[in-house]
């Protein structure tokens, strides 16, 4: 996962910042036409504009080819051990790829920027909308969702759950929340960030699970060489990069009451420098420093939710599905030992200031596709109410984005087994959402915000966790200096 513009990329989303508003403006003169695009010559003449339901054939692209670009995880291996059952319904063919997520979206990126209009369909998450939205990288999908002729009756959009769809929308306007604007990805599955731990281990030690950040911390140092040398207390992510701070960092950030940025005169602030920030920070670096892994610096969430499930690792404080992978029968030495808590909460916070900071993997459309309504077609089937049922079951992708597989039998028997996984999620996710601001130098800020967590755990660069803060808010606010928002 990298940051989207790395060189000269400034001056081009300048460009594109400084023509947003109009952006906006001829999007909604659009709305309800296909955007232009949706519709037409697209597909050799065979997209269909009368929006009547009758019109609807998953066999209207027969003969279409298509380009997709997965990242390589549990949910895209749910959706390629399907594609050929798509084929066989639409006729369409699939081409695809599947790279590591070390460096998926360098190649992705490399592709959109191309304007080639490969790859059609394309595997994304959420705060990559800022910046691919942005870019005009990304198709509106509302048009398609809401043309009969498009899109099978049983489709049911409003069956997702709100807080995978809606973080999927952005206006296009920096500071601006996410949930209003175009609909510019649909959910494959989502993420909430919770603590996981070896439930066998804290029996047999006689140890109850934290409820606390004081008792998460001191039950984690107790645990550090409980499975012989090198095993530790909490395993977390730790590379130089942005994927470090999204996850368990971020919904601890945000409970404990910390902001990136808030809108000040019409300016993006940085808010790094609170005392809440702060505070939270220098907590992080103590867990890391005296209960992480030896080598955090080099882990991403393989790294760390693998540590949990080989018994390296008590507990992981990252992704609910992170650990869920290392927990159905076969899939690591410890599956089966796995059970779920809530968000450890610091001193004076109750349930009610809990946040989950929240990751959706996404299906987006290319905006420079030759075949959108073949590609559309593509992210339909796949997330659809009947795919989703066999992703969330068979297909081993447990947070499914719709209420219907949510509250099945099929999945409750299935997910359920799981000690306490759904029972963490429906307390996580009454106040799940994206707790970052969006903004287009998203990966460019949180890129550097990790570099500054790993020299205040590797290194004397600074003399406090205060001092880091106060440099970082300094670097950050450069970074977004020419941004121009709205309350």
């Amino acid at each position: 996962m990298r940051q989207m513009y790395q060189k000269g990329g400034k001056s081009m989303k300048k460009r594109v910042i400084s023509v947003l508003l109009c952006a906006v403006m001829v999007g909604t003169m659009l709305a309800g036409c296909g955007g232009g695009s949706g519709s037409g010559g697209s597909d050799d003449g065979k997209a269909k504009s009368s929006g009547k339901a009758e019109d609807f054939d998953w066999k209207n692209y027969d003969g279409t080819t298509i380009n997709v670009m997965f990242n390589e995880h549990n949910y895209s291996k749910a959706v390629i051990s399907k594609i050929k059952e798509f084929e066989e319904l639409t006729g369409i063919k699939v081409e695809y790829s599947s790279t590591p997520e070390s460096n998926y979206f360098d190649k992705l990126n490399t592709s959109l920027s191309s304007r080639s209009g490969t790859p059609d369909v394309y595997m994304t998450g959420a705060y990559q909308v800022w910046e691919y939205a942005s870019a005009g990288y990304m198709e509106p999908l509302e048009d398609y969702i809401n043309d009969a002729s498009k899109t099978a009756a049983d489709y049911n959009y409003d069956d997702f759950i709100s807080a995978t769809v809606d973080p999927l929308k952005w206006d296009l306007v920096p500071g601006h929340a996410v949930g209003e604007g175009s609909q510019w990805a649909l959910p494959m599955g989502w993420e909430l960030n919770n603590l996981a731990y070896n439930k066998k281990v804290f029996e047999e030690k006689g140890i109850t699970v934290p409820t606390t950040t004081d008792e998460l911390l001191e039950t984690a140092k107790s645990l550090n060489e409980f499975n012989g040398s090198g095993s530790y207390g909490i395993a977390v992510r730790g590379t130089r990069e942005w994927a470090t701070i999204h996850p368990g960092y971020m919904s601890l950030f945000a409970t404990w009451g910390g902001k990136d940025f808030a809108i000040e005169d019409g300016k993006l602030v940085c808010q790094l420098d609170s005392k809440e920030a702060i505070e939270m920070t220098d907590y992080w670096v103590k867990l890391i420093k005296e209960a992480g892994a030896p080598q955090w610096s080099n882990y991403t969430w393989y790294e760390a939710s693998s540590d949990l499930g080989a018994g390296k690792a008590a507990m992981l404080f990252d992704a609910t599905s992170a650990g869920y992978f290392q927990n159905y029968e076969g899939a690591s030495d410890q599956s089966g030992n796995i059970a779920w808590s809530t968000i450890p909460l610091p001193e004076g916070k109750t349930e009610a200031d809990m946040k989950a900071n929240v990751w959706i993997w996404s299906l987006a459309m290319n905006a420079d596709s030759k075949n959108k309504d073949a590609a559309w077609y593509f992210i339909q089937y796949f997330t659809s109410p009947d795919y989703m049922l066999y992703a969330g079951t068979d297909g081993a992708s447990p947070d499914t984005p719709r209420t219907s597989v949510m509250e099945s039998d099929e999945y409750k028997a299935i997910v359920g087994k799981a000690d306490n996984y759904l029972e963490s999620i429906d307390v996580l996710s009454k106040n799940a959402t994206i707790q970052f601001t969006p903004q287009p130098y998203f990966f460019e800020c949180t890129t550097k915000w990790a570099e500054v967590l790993q020299d205040l755990v590797l290194t004397d660069k600074y003399s406090s966790t205060e001092d880091a803060m106060k440099q970082l808010k300094k670097d950050l606010d450069t970074i977004v200096s020419d941004l121009e928002v709205s309350e």
